[in-house]
């Protein structure tokens, strides 16, 4: 029966691998529909031909990395049980110590190892996909080096949840999932707080803006938006992509609109200063607090149903996957097979009130701006720099887009442009 079990499992990945492999490389149309050919959406007018047929690869092959990505992990987590590996680690974390929380960090160290190993594959190609399409500049030291950080810094926020989140399952089999949920809310905030000044620094470099001419333009458009001028940061990427990018980060008095150099360099003034703007919305509109509130509620349904899928995969499967008790350490790897489900599943949703916000954050930016012009050069580069597709499959754009396409977006701008060329 396990043999049976695992076999369909990788059956059923394979499956789903052909299935968007056809639907990205055979079905899809990432072609502008024919009302907006010739316009300033469409890509022809401001990529070159080789531009255009790199994107179009990159795109392909980049969707189909991010559907294999998700599934890929849920398979590992599936055999890991399946096979009995999670009950191996418990095994080798109780003979190492005596002490509960120093094998809870064993078998954590164990799990998180093999999760590394077997996603590095995919993690690499991802990178090295990057690099053959002049998207990364970040040599292989560096990328391995954010790629540690990045298994210490998850292994040391699981070090955390993982104790508390199997006491509170042994003192409250019904409802550990509320008070997990309750206790998230303070660290959520907490970790938020501390995201820009401590773990953001750990992967790259910020400092106030150099440019100081330009500083003096956006101190002004801050000012215009009742925003601290201090909450205005460059990072240094160049070393890293040719991407462009700025964003808004943190909470409260720690809360940073940023810019990266990449985007100082390769844009001019006017275009930077419609960014600016578009951040600025996010911060004079509170979305982040928006979405940690939307992120908050969606946990609490999340964890209410692992709780009940947990319940009922271990009663109905438990002898298969190894688990005798929901509450046995053991049972991590199913507690992140189902978490990774139902995010997934969640993810349309989330992106489309994303995608929301960034569509308001557009409108505030050229409202304040003005400027379409530099608008929609500014979205055109943007394009460029990371071979965008302008008009992405319906899949890539619900599972995978938390901004508008670039359709979207510029056909927007050149509405804005002829509305007020006539006025």
């Amino acid at each position: 029966m396990v043999r049976k079990m695992g076999v369909y499992a990788v059956l059923a990945f394979c499956l789903y691998g052909l299935f968007f492999y056809w639907y990205l490389f055979q079905f899809a149309d990432a072609a502008v529909p024919f009302e907006f050919e010739g316009s300033k959406a469409d890509p022809i007018t401001f990529l070159n031909g080789r531009e255009l047929s790199l994107s179009e690869e990159y795109s392909k092959v980049r969707n189909l990395l991010f559907f294999l990505s998700t599934p890929f992990e849920w398979l590992f987590y599936f055999l890991i049980l399946l096979f009995g590996f999670s009950k191996a680690f418990k095994r080798w974390a109780d003979s190492s110590s005596k002490y509960k929380l120093l094998q809870t960090a064993i078998y954590l160290i164990w799990l998180s190892f093999f999760a590394f190993l077997a996603t590095f594959p995919l993690n690499y190609i991802s990178y090295s996909l990057s690099k053959t399409y002049h998207i990364s500049t970040q040599p292989f030291a560096s990328w391995m080096k954010d790629e540690l950080i990045d298994f210490w810094l998850n292994y040391g926020t699981w070090l955390i949840i993982v104790p508390v989140l199997y006491w509170l399952m042994k003192k409250s089999q019904k409802r550990w999932w509320l008070y997990g949920w309750l206790l998230s809310i303070p660290f959520t905030l907490f970790m938020m707080f501390l995201q820009p000044v401590v773990i953001d620094p750990l992967y790259n470099d910020f400092y106030p803006l150099k440019n100081k001419e330009l500083e003096t333009k956006i101190l002004a458009l801050a000012d215009k938006a009742d925003i601290p001028a201090q909450h205005v940061f460059e990072v240094n990427m160049a070393d890293k992509t040719n991407s462009l990018n700025a964003y808004v980060a943190g909470i409260g008095s720690n809360a940073r609109i940023v810019l990266w150099d990449t985007t100082l360099n390769r844009l001019n003034d006017n275009q930077i200063l419609f960014i600016m703007a578009h951040e600025m919305c996010h911060y004079v509109e509170k979305h982040v607090y928006f979405g940690i509130a939307g992120y908050l509620l969606l946990s609490l349904l999340g964890l209410y149903l692992t709780y009940r899928l947990m319940n009922w995969a271990v009663r109905r499967y438990g002898n298969e996957l190894k688990i005798t008790d929901v509450r046995d350490i053991r049972s991590l790897p199913l507690f992140f097979l189902i978490l990774s489900m139902l995010l997934f599943a969640a993810s349309p949703l989330t992106n489309l009130a994303s995608r929301y916000q960034e569509t308001r954050a557009d409108k505030y930016a050229i409202e304040m701006t003005k400027n379409s012009e530099a608008a929609i050069t500014s979205f055109q580069e943007l394009t460029r720099s990371g071979l965008s597709q302008v008009n992405p499959p319906l899949l890539v754009k619900l599972f995978r887009y938390t901004h508008p396409s670039m359709l979207d977006r510029i056909s927007m701008l050149e509405e804005y442009e002829i509305k007020h060329r006539n006025e």
